[in-house]
């Protein structure tokens, strides 16, 4: 099956006015989700019963560094608010260290919450390496040309785990639900997982890969593509040979959510490069019938890194990632991010914490 994604040509759900750059509010300061002595980030937030809502984010320790620590030592929490801005409250531990002999044993992270019937689904990308762990003693020797991050990069993949209840236990599965490809963009690694289950129980999935280059070493950068299932427990199939989204094809970006309405499917991701939106780091939308036949907005930039909150004050987020559209009874009403502060650049943040952004509409 052959795909296309196309600039703005007429597609019914686009309009001259970008709904969700209009539509937002003020970010509350003390909404989202802040963790002492751990970096906090990308989260995923699902309604639960007794009206609670349910948030599923990355953490790792703050003695290491926020980047490329995360690669190393992740770990899924599971949060929980009486309202989808939060606070949101640390309840337990989803998806944890399991030991090196998994595929996805000493970390996971960017999750994404999905629900089929009874059972709930965490989409997640894992990882391993066959080494010590990374200690506050050891912690000098340890950075992205490190034996344990050459080795966590490489084995990246997508996974999913199960459960009756948000509460868990969860199931992981022995081996991930995604894997590398040779010679295909990605033959180096899948991660980023964005996932829509059908009411039909098919699902549609995005992901970022990365491949090999000519060398054999070294690698390309980030591309998205789409894969399909006929269950959240079949086999993912990717669809084309070639990504919706990568430097070759109108620009690299990162972190796609896919949500679905009566209008067909949508995309919110990060512009990596601004070759889109005009603005790097700044989101775009894109809309699709089906998930996998996309169409950039006409007006695609969605967000910026200047967020107004409910303090008064405007202020540009060093980091504005991982966008998650929260839908409530068919409508989006939130949007959550991840941020850090300082002026821009994972080495310069002292903060990381999930944020959450109304929608008036």
């Amino acid at each position: 099956m052959k795909y296309f994604i196309l600039f703005f040509i007429g597609f019914v759900t686009c309009s001259a006015q970008n709904s969700i750059f209009d539509d937002l509010k003020e970010a509350p300061v003390n909404g989202g989700l802040q963790m002492e002595d751990y970096w906090v980030w990308g989260s995923s937030v699902i309604k639960g019963e007794a009206g609670k809502y349910h948030m599923y984010a990355s953490r790792w320790p703050k003695f290491l560094p926020f980047h490329p620590g995360w690669m190393i030592a992740s770990e899924i929490v599971h949060a929980v608010s009486s309202t989808p801005e939060g606070p949101y409250e640390f309840k337990d531990l989803a998806l944890g260290d399991r030991g090196t002999q998994f595929w996805d044993g000493k970390s996971c992270h960017n999750p994404k919450i999905v629900k089929y019937k009874e059972t709930y689904i965490l989409y997640y990308m894992g990882t391993t390496h066959p080494f010590e762990d990374v200690t506050q003693e050891n912690v000098s020797a340890f950075d992205l040309s490190s034996k344990w991050c050459i080795a966590a990069r490489w084995k990246k993949r997508i996974g999913i785990a199960t459960s009756k209840s948000l509460n868990g236990p969860w199931k992981r599965l022995d081996a991930p639900i995604l894997d590398v490809k040779p010679n295909s963009y990605y033959s180096f690694l899948t991660s980023n997982p964005s996932p829509l289950v059908k009411e039909d129980g098919t699902v549609v999935l995005l992901f970022k890969g990365r491949s090999y280059k000519e060398d054999g070493v070294t690698h390309s950068d980030m591309s998205i593509g789409v894969a399909t299932a006929p269950s959240y427990d079949g086999k993912y199939t990717v669809i084309g040979d070639d990504p919706l989204f990568s430097m070759e094809r109108f620009g690299e970006i990162e972190d796609p959510h896919l949500w679905s309405d009566n209008d067909g499917y949508h995309m919110i991701a990060k512009d990596q490069r601004g070759l889109i939106t005009g603005g790097k780091g700044d989101g775009l939308v894109a809309h699709s019938k089906n998930g996998i036949d996309w169409v950039i907005d006409e007006n695609p930039k969605a967000y910026t890194k200047l967020v107004k909150w409910d303090h008064g004050k405007t202020i540009k987020q060093g980091q504005l990632e991982r966008p998650f559209v929260f839908v409530e009874k068919g409508k989006p009403t939130h949007i959550f991010f991840a941020t850090m502060d300082g002026p821009g650049g994972f080495s310069n943040g002292s903060k990381t914490w999930n944020m959450v952004i109304p929608l008036k509409n």
